[in-house]
């Protein structure tokens, strides 16, 4: 089924007056893809609930912090103090609370929560091409020319479905690349776009917004006669379908109808002490969107900050960046932490791809995919590790290369899928959720 879209009830508020079962089929744009809110609920009953008392899987939720252009490694989260000058550049390195370990002199906060943290220190995948690399760690697959992958964030909302009327699958601000989509699966199963940024001081999120003059008591009375119209079709048609589409529209009505859902869109609702711990600005805003959309029931939530791609002036580019994600950063984890959500909650930081061992001509570090860093937390893993390393000029893994493959199939078994499970392609092609990857165990607790 493609995407539609469908005007609003300011566009012609005569159409909408007259009813039709199509008017009753949307509420709004789901994002910026045009997805109709109902779209995210189709197709889930494919996926059985647990069964009543069973053990659910460590992670109940990912959030995946992905920093666009490929940050330098050595430059924030593998320092390397004692290489030469060219090598580990001029900013410096401070101590964390894990003994022997050292982060970028920007990451202060960070620091203070590392005996937290999963520090992946020998990343690689060989692809040094932005859109390539960027394809790599959000699907766990390298590209293919004949086939477009899900991303991780689609495959969970694929697997698991919607949880406490909220959408499984949120990105923050918007969807950042093609590769953040649900690929060969259904549209159903893309992510929900904010489309604007909580960091803004009118933030909202338009599609949860009841349309001017439509109160409480109207929407809820569409929603009877919604009802009314769907009874109608379904002793008319006597088809099971219709009764299982009319689930999923009444599901998005639901996301529209239910104020709980609604709050956890709503940041300004946070105390100030707390969004002033986060920072009131685009890393802290949106990360703690993030713990609110996973603390009401959000499955996977993907979020981006920065701009990465320091070919030139690397220091001055970091002295600007790195505080504010710091700082957003370390709250996330923080909050997390003491709320008591971090063991059920997976957090990741990626970049697709480190930057060269030696700083270039121009003050910058180029691309370099052959190793770099991406750091882990929660969600059932260890804590306080380094995992792997590379080698003295962070040029090449050194002790256990860690591929996306086994990187993916390793979130995936903390979330409680498997990776060797097979999904249908168009054409029904079944596709391995992950290919050739390897549960990494001494990651996990």
């Amino acid at each position: 089924m493609q995407p539609r879209t469908i005007g609003t009830w300011q566009d012609d508020p005569a159409h909408f007056r007259r009813p039709s079962r199509r008017n009753f089929m949307f509420v709004g744009l789901a994002g910026a893809l045009g997805l109709t809110l109902d779209q995210f609920f189709r197709l889930q009953s494919a996926q059985a609930a647990p069964a009543a008392g069973a053990k659910g899987p460590p992670a109940q939720a990912l959030i995946h912090i992905f920093l666009p252009g490929g940050i330098a490694h050595q430059d924030s989260f593998d320092p390397k103090p004692f290489s030469p000058v060219e090598y580990r550049g001029e900013m410096g390195s401070i101590r964390t609370k894990v003994e022997g370990v050292f982060l970028n002199e920007y990451l202060k906060q960070t620091a203070q929560v590392a005996d937290k943290l999963v520090l992946c220190r020998s990343m690689t995948h060989g692809e040094a091409a932005h859109e390539r690399g960027t394809h790599n760690m959000f699907t766990g697959y390298k590209p293919s020319p004949a086939l477009v992958y899900p991303s991780m964030g689609s495959v969970v909302s694929h697997e698991y479905g919607p949880r406490n009327n909220l959408p499984p699958y949120v990105c923050i601000p918007s969807q950042p690349t093609t590769f953040a989509g649900s690929g060969y699966l259904s549209s159903a199963y893309a992510p929900f776009s904010l489309g604007n940024d909580p960091a803004n001081g009118n933030f909202s999120v338009q599609d949860l917004q009841l349309p001017a003059g439509v109160d409480e008591k109207r929407f809820t009375s569409r929603r009877t006669m919604l009802d009314a119209v769907n009874d109608h079709f379904t002793r008319r048609e006597k088809a099971d379908p219709i009764e299982a589409m009319d689930t999923f529209y009444q599901r998005a009505y639901s996301l529209i109808g239910s104020p709980k859902a609604r709050e956890a869109f709503r940041i300004n609702m946070e105390p100030a002490k707390i969004r002033d711990e986060y920072g009131r600005h685009a890393a802290g805003q949106r990360m703690l969107l993030a713990r609110r959309l996973v603390s009401a029931g959000v499955r996977f939530v993907s979020l981006t900050f920065g701009g990465w791609d320091h070919h030139n002036n690397i220091k001055n580019a970091h002295a600007g960046e790195l505080p504010p994600f710091d700082q957003g950063f370390a709250a996330l984890i923080r909050d997390l932490d003491r709320t008591g959500l971090l063991d059920s909650t997976l957090v990741m930081i990626s970049s697709e791809f480190g930057r060269t061992p030696k700083i270039n001509g121009t003050g910058g570090r180029d691309h370099w995919p052959k190793v770099f860093s991406v750091v882990l937390a929660g969600g059932g893993l260890k804590k306080g590790m380094v995992y792997g390393s590379s080698d003295a000029t962070a040029t090449e893994p050194d002790t256990d290369p860690l591929s996306i493959e086994d990187l993916a199939m390793t979130l995936y078994h903390q979330l409680g899928i498997k990776g060797e499970k097979k999904l249908l392609a168009p054409g029904n092609r079944p596709i391995d959720i992950v290919r050739e990857g390897s549960v990494r165990k001494d990651l996990i607790a």
